[in-house]
């Protein structure tokens, strides 16, 4: 642990009002960014080992570690089922947002440092070391992202994607059923039925 460890909203505001030095910030601060180009905006998101370091990791360490004991399942068991609900539910609410580009810059860093949350309480209930990555823990044997690779800049820009594009696919599936149950005029029908019969 840091010898000072602050909130991770005030490791982001800081890194908010550094201007426009990015490298800087993020070698100095553990932290790492992605431009939304569509807002034109960053957003920056903590490294999974300076999240460690922040005082927001041991409450939300022992927020995880309360839900699973009052649970039946076994902690790793609960923990990967956990994940995937929680995933699921994120690219869901994605899909259904007005503004993707909006609704990624609100939930991209919540989601990372929950994710984050959930494998270190997993490693501290069943006696393990925190991961680091180097191996991968049993609960996220079945996640789809790498969740440690790149200090987490991998996940982070990975699941950007997905949110992302889980509110075009939404939009493509909505026009796709919008075109399918649109009524076929007469003159539409007149038009297939002469085309029909000249074969």
């Amino acid at each position: 642990m840091s010898a000072t460890p602050t909130s991770l909203a005030d490791l982001l505001a800081e890194a908010d009002s550094a201007g426009h030095d990015h490298a800087a910030t993020e070698k100095n601060k553990g932290l790492q960014h992605i431009h939304n180009h569509a807002t034109g905006s960053i957003v920056w998101f903590p490294t999974w080992k300076k999240f460690r370091e922040t005082t927001d990791w041991n409450d939300a360490v022992e927020g995880v570690a309360e839900d699973f004991r009052s649970g039946t399942a076994p902690v790793e068991e609960w923990a990967a089922k956990f994940l995937a609900d929680d995933l699921a539910e994120l690219l869901k609410r994605a899909a259904a947002a007005g503004d993707a580009n909006t609704f990624v810059q609100e939930n991209l860093t919540h989601h990372l440092t929950r994710t984050w949350a959930v494998g270190d309480a997993v490693a501290k209930e069943t006696g393990k070391d925190l991961p680091t990555g180097s191996t991968t823990a049993a609960i996220f044997a079945g996640y789809p992202y790498d969740v440690y690779a790149q200090d987490g800049g991998v996940f982070a820009t990975t699941l950007w994607n997905d949110i992302i594009d889980a509110r075009r696919n939404q939009a493509l599936a909505d026009e796709a059923a919008r075109k399918a149950l649109k009524p076929v005029s007469r003159k539409a029908l007149k038009n297939a039925a002469r085309k029909a019969a000249r074969r």
